[in-house]
């Protein structure tokens, strides 16, 4: 398989995971434990450091797994 085949299909899985995401069917991605929530008074501050940290090693193993295949 060439590398333009391959790309278009990452990218794809890609969208529809997001896809998924977005419209809220995937469930909690983004309210993770490990996800700062700080709130005060009418200031609120979120960062998804759990949802971050998953998503990073998902797209690792994933680039791994394409790089092996490639080579």
């Amino acid at each position: 398989m060439n590398i333009l085949g391959i790309l278009l299909i990452f990218l794809g899985t890609l969208f529809i995971i997001l896809g998924l995401d977005i419209s809220g069917k995937i469930g909690k991605l983004g309210h993770l434990p490990g996800d700062i929530l700080w709130q005060k008074g009418d200031f609120i501050f979120y960062f998804p450091f759990g949802t971050a940290l998953l998503i990073s090693v998902l797209f690792t193993i994933l680039f791994v797994f394409f790089n092996r295949i490639i080579k």
